[in-house]
């Protein structure tokens, strides 16, 4: 009945703008609170945004090995020692150790000047042989055609994709499907382009750029026996990452007679723990926006009270002949708790309205005007965080009103009626 008893609130709409210069500075702290952490939060999804952008398409579980140079004597080898991997490192890895999702060796050819050409076209791009699980840890889009598949892996094909660059300036961006390209002087057929999800993934050369062949093509073409360049793992979710990593580096030491303890013998590029850094990164990104945001929000609630308590000292007589004629407690409590409630309900709505609104209005102009460099992307707040905002704010304005309310009710009857 008290939510719905128009009188009353009437006359809390009556009181609050009796005063309106009073009421709306009040409003205001209130607003600037809320807004700036609508703001705050919606700045942090979008840098958030932006960065998890860059890397769209990369598992997030993934780990690349490569060789290095050894720093320590093992079994009569010197250290400094240069090794490879090999094939036989790839298939022990897949057999014996538990939770890989993906395995892909990787080598790379040659990127002299226009090492590749089409008719009178021709351009410098990276080549980079790879099996069809490569593109399960880098995923691709496809423009045309189809992906590298296991038969062409298995029968050694001379077929290849080539990223969306290399087929605009090779094609103009044309379909050129079944045609034939020159890679480092032999002729491989087109079965597809692909356009790369991530924005920063780097390996040797970004993907748009790049020309794929099957891996064991290339391996054969480039007379490399078994040799493999670098060694890309996804690992299946609830896995340990670090563990899956000992244990790889184990089977490769062990194959390829490398001190246990070499710290230097295998790099390693931790996709995962880049990514968990991110998140945690982010997550207290968050926390301090929250901590920011509501202690703006806290400053505009301190006025609200404040003025709640000034309004209740104006009211004591009031007070007083209400508590005269028979009004309970309760009746006091709630028309004060009832007015800061108001009050804060209003400014706060309208500052969440306008920071998602702006948020909007960012949002917007960013797609009207996209950039590679951009800092900031989908900058917007989710409706489970404006439902958690909205719900402080309620309960922040209840709040605000508990200590003048209490004040309120302590006035005794015969004291108001006294005061001058």
């Amino acid at each position: 009945m008290f939510l719905i008893d128009r009188d009353r609130w009437i006359e809390i709409w009556v009181t609050i703008t009796r005063n309106k210069t009073r009421s709306l500075l009040t409003c205001f702290g209130v607003f600037w609170g809320i807004l700036m952490l609508v703001l705050l939060l919606g700045a942090g999804t979008g840098l958030k945004n932006a960065v998890l952008g860059e890397t769209e398409g990369v598992a997030t579980n993934s780990v690349f090995f490569y060789a290095d140079k050894t720093s320590l004597p093992y079994k009569g080898f010197n250290k400094g020692r240069s090794w490879n991997l090999r094939n036989r490192d790839v298939a022990t890895i897949q057999r014996e150790v538990e939770g890989i999702d993906q395995i892909a060796p990787m080598i790379f050819g040659s990127s002299n000047d226009k090492n590749v050409v089409y008719g009178q076209n021709s351009g410098t791009y990276y080549v980079k042989g790879v099996t069809p699980a490569y593109f399960f840890i880098e995923t691709q889009d496809m423009l045309f055609g189809r992906p590298l598949n296991t038969i062409d892996e298995k029968e050694k094909r001379k077929v290849c994709t080539i990223g969306m660059d290399v087929n605009k300036a090779l094609f103009q961006n044309g379909n050129p499907c079944g045609k034939y390209i020159r890679v480092n002087g032999l002729y491989y057929q087109i079965v597809g382009v692909t356009k790369a999800k991530s924005t920063s993934m780097n390996i040797n050369g970004r993907s748009d750029e790049s020309v794929f062949i099957p891996f064991s093509t290339l391996q054969q073409s480039m007379n490399l026996g078994d040799k493999i360049f670098l060694v890309a793992i996804s690992i299946l979710p609830n896995y340990d990452v670090e563990a899956i990593i000992q244990q790889a580096k184990q089977i490769i030491f062990q194959q390829n007679e490398i001190a246990p303890e070499d710290p230097q013998a295998l790099g390693t590029i931790n996709i995962a723990e880049m990514f968990r850094t991110f998140y945690l990164l982010f997550m207290g990104i968050d926390i301090l926006i929250w901590i920011v945001g509501l202690g703006t929000l806290l400053a505009g609630i301190i006025g609200v009270s404040n003025i709640m308590m000034v309004t209740v000292k104006e009211r004591t007589k009031e007070i007083g002949v209400r508590r005269a004629l028979g009004a309970k407690p309760f009746d006091i409590i709630s028309q004060v708790m009832s007015e800061s409630l108001m009050l804060t309900a209003m400014a706060g709505l309208l500052g969440l309205s306008t920071g998602v609104f702006l948020l909007d209005f960012v949002n917007r102009i960013l797609t009207a005007t996209p950039s590679d460099d951009i800092v900031i992307k989908d900058p917007s707040v989710n409706i489970q965080t404006a439902i958690a905002a909205t719900i402080i704010l309620l309960i922040s304005g209840l709040l605000a009103g508990l200590i003048p309310a209490w004040r309120a009710m302590q006035i005794k009857a015969i004291d108001a009626l006294r005061d001058e």
